[in-house]
């Protein structure tokens, strides 16, 4: 078998895709991410995300995976603000195999190219509550990852509010719903919002714990 090989104890985000643009048209380019940015080791697990300047505490990241971000360069959260989804992705130290699931698909243009997406951003270890030899099968079958991971991206910003008890077609065409309060959600009942409102220069990112399955 030809297709990448993704460790699983890698760190991973997420696959974003826009309506606006067609699938056919896209294309991959392995400059289109920059390499990813080494995790803080002085990173402080019981500190929360504070808001970058001129920021209000509600559009701040959210959630307890968020205080391992980086404090500082193209990983942290201002510096994610400044890149497109996929690019700033790659900075992130927790979204490895996503980034290497949406360049398997070829979808980094895609998602670079994208205007006022939210992307849920499945991390490393979503991946690895996927069976092995199944997730080996997905990312062998181009259609079939690029179903999945389109799946996991809105034509739409989507606030904090919004998630409270919303429903959402995807650029897949199925629907997602999402239900939660303050700094707590759920998508699809399942997955767990591990990192929320996180500013890309072309998207609203929420990082999750599970990796979510169109019907």
């Amino acid at each position: 078998m030809t297709s990448l090989r993704i460790r699983r104890g890698a760190v991973a985000l997420t696959a974003a895709a826009v309506l606006p643009l067609s699938l056919a048209a896209c294309s991959d380019s392995d400059g289109d991410t920059k390499a990813a940015a080494p995790a803080s080791s002085s990173a402080d697990p019981t500190t929360a995300a504070t808001p970058a300047e001129g920021a209000t505490a509600m559009d701040a990241p959210f959630g307890p995976a968020c205080a391992g971000v980086p404090k500082d360069g193209a990983g942290s959260f201002e510096g994610m603000a400044q890149d497109p989804v996929a690019t700033a992705a790659s900075n992130n130290p927790a979204l490895s195999t996503l980034v290497a699931a949406v360049k398997q698909a070829g979808l980094v243009d895609t998602l670079n190219n994208a205007q006022n997406i939210t992307v849920f951003a499945p991390t490393d270890d979503a991946f690895a509550k996927i069976p092995e030899a199944d997730l080996d099968k997905v990312l062998a079958d181009k259609a079939e990852l690029t179903k999945i991971l389109t799946y996991h991206v809105v034509g739409q910003k989507l606030t904090p509010a919004q998630l409270e008890n919303g429903s959402f077609e995807t650029l897949q065409k199925g629907m997602i719903t999402t239900k939660g309060s303050g700094d707590e959600y759920t998508v699809n009942d399942t997955s767990k919002v591990v990192c929320g409102n996180v500013k890309t220069a072309n998207a609203t990112v929420y990082i999750v714990d599970t990796v979510l399955m169109p019907q």
